[in-house]
């Protein structure tokens, strides 16, 4: 029951905490960070210690999944050059620019515990900067290479940890045996992802039942990274890869209830997961620093190194590796979009997340080395924990304003309006084709009002394009069909409360009327 009291408590604080960040323009991981540092030092507060197990198996895989299936997979190829340069490329050079740092600072601990130092820090979480960069509007082609950064640089990361702990510990650590680790971990982890999406693909396509779908779905990163753990592959790769796929695959495998369902149903999951792990990072503070054994004056001097190693390691191999590629007359055909603002603004957006921290907390604990020579573990995790607070605060605070200062213009919305209204108008013209071939039997009135329909949703997207700024007749409609949905309710309220019609029926014509009101928001969204 005590257990149980602290979670409810925890959930409150992230509720509380999300609430109060969309209060304040402020991107919720920052606010919730600070509200847990604050509770940290609070006295009698509960001291919650955040098992790394707990985050790299139980709260990693789900926000990956979710993020792969939102990602479009033709952006994610087209941009697959930048991604690997940040996912891959860039998290080895920082890993070992932080290593080399860290080891002349500290020559007393080896250099291979060095390295996976730098492997914990390496990884930017891209959950804060991308919410930053669609909140400010920045092109959609940043958008996804920060995306798809996030959705590789984990793994990358996790198999150098797993490389530099085990050479660290006198594990063998020839060409031969990295190697093979990476082999094992990526091609492992990218065979069972083959797998999985084959699997679970064939379920998606055969359950009808909504529910049944979305419980599914719930499942499948759990599944995935533990099959990938058993076997000894990245799991995050894996999860990575069965992401991707189900998810341009997934206007086939699901019915428009499933998918309906599961996107409000993956909101809340990733809502809750990502307040609750924020949280619990700014909570370690207290711990984080009891444990401190070290001079504070070496503490306090090798993570200001860190930290500066990072923000210029990650522009030295940014700035070079957007312009040298461009040497190339077909990568310049391409990318024709590309100028220099683009790296400047991905080198800022460099925050790191819980899993720098879960990775922190999973160095080993004993000697390294034949010598048994003991390297200063509280200061590592104080490190990471310091690089965390700092990017979080600093880059996620002043990426708005760096934005604006860079003069990045943001994508024009009138392209996509016009794509929309050309597809769509292609489509009315196919479901035209298809009502005329199957109007047999149909009665005339049906026929009319299904021809409207078409001839109305075109015109709405046409209408996107712009105008006079008077209201157009889609805002007409959806404002005055939203005063007669209220009507509806009122009346089928006082129907159930009078006791002329069940619950049930109530349910029902609910439902019937929350569906059209979505619809109603969309169109105001857009």
């Amino acid at each position: 029951m005590h257990q149980l009291t602290e979670i409810v408590i925890l959930l409150a604080v992230a509720v509380f905490g999300a609430a109060l960040a969309r209060k304040i323009g402020i991107l919720s991981p920052i606010v919730l960070m600070i509200i847990g540092l604050a509770l940290s030092f609070v006295p009698g507060f509960p001291t919650f210690h955040l098992d790394p197990e707990f985050v790299l198996i139980g709260v990693l895989p789900p926000l990956l999944y979710i993020a792969a299936l939102q990602t479009s997979v033709p952006a994610f190829r087209f941009n697959l050059r930048p991604i690997l340069l940040l996912g891959v490329g860039l998290v080895v050079f920082t890993a070992l620019a932080v290593g080399f740092v860290v080891h002349l600072i500290l020559p007393q601990a080896p250099l291979a515990i060095c390295i996976a130092l730098g492997a914990v820090v390496a990884p930017p979480d891209a959950v804060s900067a991308t919410a930053i960069a669609r909140r400010i509007g920045l092109p959609r082609r940043l958008v996804t290479i920060l995306e798809g950064e996030s959705l590789i640089n984990d793994a990358t990361a996790l198999v150098l940890l797993r490389v530099a702990t085990s050479a660290a510990v006198g594990g063998a650590v020839g060409f031969g045996e990295v190697g093979e680790q990476i082999l094992l971990s990526a091609g492992g982890g990218i065979a069972i992802g083959i797998v999985a999406t084959i699997v679970f693909g064939y379920l998606h396509k055969k359950i009808k039942d909504p529910l049944l779908d979305n419980a599914l779905s719930l499942l499948i990163p759990f599944a995935v990274v533990i099959v990938s753990e058993e076997v000894g592959a990245s799991g995050v790769v894996a999860v990575v890869v069965t992401g991707l796929a189900l998810g341009h695959r997934m206007p086939t495998l699901m019915a428009a209830g499933s998918r309906l369902q599961m996107d409000a149903f993956w909101r809340l999951v990733r809502f809750l997961l990502e307040g609750l792990v924020f949280l619990l990072v700014g909570l370690q503070l207290r711990a984080v620093i009891d444990d401190i054994s070290t001079p504070w004056g070496t503490v306090l001097g090798v993570t200001f190194a860190v930290i500066a190693t990072l923000i210029v390691s990650r522009y030295v191999w940014v700035v070079p590796g957007g312009f040298l590629p461009r040497l190339s007359a077909r990568i310049r055909r391409r990318e024709t979009t590309f100028n220099w603002r683009h790296p400047v603004i991905i080198g800022w957006a460099g925050m790191r997340g819980v899993v720098t921290l879960a990775a922190a907390l999973a160095l080993p604990t004993v000697g390294t080395g034949e010598n048994e020579a003991i390297y200063p573990r509280d200061v590592f995790i104080f490190i990471a924990f310091s690089v965390i607070l700092f990017t979080l605060l600093v880059f996620g605070t002043t990426l708005p304003v760096f934005a604006r200062v860079v003069g990045l213009p943001p994508d024009d919305p009138s392209k996509d309006f016009l794509a929309e209204a050309a597809v769509q108008q292609a489509a009315a013209r196919a479901a035209k084709g298809r009502l005329e071939a199957n109007l047999e039997g149909a009665p005339e009135s049906v026929v009319k009002r299904l021809r409207q329909q078409v001839v109305d949703r075109t015109n709405t997207a046409w209408e996107r394009l712009g105008g006079d700024g008077r209201e157009t007749p889609s805002a007409a409609y959806g404002r005055l069909r939203q005063e007669m949905i209220d009507a509806e309710r009122e009346v089928f309220r006082t129907a159930r409360d009078e006791g002329r019609i069940p619950e049930e029926v109530l349910n029902r014509a609910y439902r019937d009327l929350d569906l059209e009101e979505s619809l109603l928001i969309r169109r105001e969204e857009d």
